[in-house]
C-alpha cells in the first residue's frame, strides 16, 4: 500500500474544524470575484475542482450556477453534502483525483479556488496532470479561473512572517522550513487540530509558481487568453480556449 501523502492525511476527519479556519472565512468576496469573470451567465456548466467542504459549490450554486465538486478527500466530500442538504440544494459531489478526471469536452469553466489539489502534488509533473485534466475536461471554448502560490513572493517576502500576521489562536500552523530556489518548493511544518481534538504534525512540501510557468503551461495546454493577478502568497489566473 503506498504510503498517504501530507494532503491526504491532512483532511480526514478536519471537515468540522476546516471550514473554521482563517483561510476558509473569504467565500462571499470570491464568490463574488467568480461571478464577475463569468458575466453573470447562469447558463455555465461549472465544475469546482478541489472543492473541499463545498464552500464555494454550495455559494454558486445559491446563487443559480449549475456546478459539480469534485475532491479527493470523502471526509470533505460528506461535509459538503450534509451542508447542501441542510441548505436544501441538489448538489453533484464526486470524488475524483484532480490527475485523474473522467471527463472530456464538459464543461463551460472550471475553478480550483486557494490551492484545490494544484500546487499540492509531490512533483511538477503531477502538477501539470492536474492542469491537462482541467483541460481535458473543457469545451473548446471555455475558461478556467484558479489559484495557486506566487513564486515571486518568497523572494521578497518571508513566508513565515505572512503566516505569523494572520494567526489565531487554535487554527492551522505554518512554519516553513526551507524555501528551494532551485525548485521553487517550500518545505514547511504544518499543524492542525482535528476534529476530535487531536493535533496532526505534517511535514509539507508546496510548489510555487512564478508568471512565466503558469503562462507556458496553460499554452502547451491550449489556452490562447491567460491573465494573472497577484495578491500577497497566492496569484489568480484566467485562462480561456477559443
Amino acid at each position: 500500500m503506498n504510503k498517504k501523502q501530507w494532503y491526504e492525511t491532512l483532511f480526514e476527519n478536519y471537515a468540522q474544524k476546516y471550514d473554521s479556519e482563517c483561510f476558509t472565512q473569504g467565500t462571499i468576496g470570491e464568490c463574488d470575484f467568480l461571478e464577475k469573470e463569468l458575466l453573470f451567465n447562469k447558463e455555465l456548466k461549472i465544475i469546482d475542482i478541489g472543492c473541499g467542504t463545498g464552500r464555494h459549490t454550495i455559494e454558486l450554486t445559491k446563487r443559480g450556477y449549475s456546478i459539480t465538486g469534485i475532491d479527493l478527500s470523502e471526509s470533505l466530500l460528506q461535509r459538503a453534502r450534509e451542508k447542501a442538504l441542510q441548505n436544501g440544494l441538489k448538489i453533484n459531489f464526486l470524488r475524483h483525483d484532480a490527475r485523474d478526471l473522467p471527463f472530456e469536452n464538459t464543461f463551460d469553466v472550471a475553478i480550483m479556488m486557494c490551492e484545490g489539489g494544484f500546487p499540492l502534488m509531490e512533483t511538477d509533473e503531477m502538477n501539470f496532470e492536474i492542469l491537462k485534466n482541467v483541460s481535458k475536461s473543457l469545451k473548446s471554448t471555455s475558461k478556467f479561473i484558479f489559484t495557486t502560490l506566487n513564486g515571486l513572493f518568497p523572494l521578497f517576502h518571508s513566508i513565515n512572517d505572512f503566516h505569523d500576521e494572520g494567526a489565531v489562536e487554535g487554527n492551522a500552523t505554518y512554519d516553513s522550513k526551507n524555501f528551494d530556489l532551485m525548485t521553487f518548493r517550500d518545505h514547511n511544518i504544518t499543524k492542525v487540530v482535528d476534529d476530535n481534538g487531536t493535533e496532526k504534525v505534517l511535514e509539507c512540501n508546496e510548489r510555487y509558481y512564478v508568471p512565466s510557468e503558469i503562462t507556458w503551461l496553460l499554452k502547451t495546454l491550449g489556452f490562447t487568453k491567460i491573465e494573472m493577478g497577484a495578491a500577497g502568497l497566492r496569484s489568480s489566473i484566467k485562462g480561456n480556449k477559443n
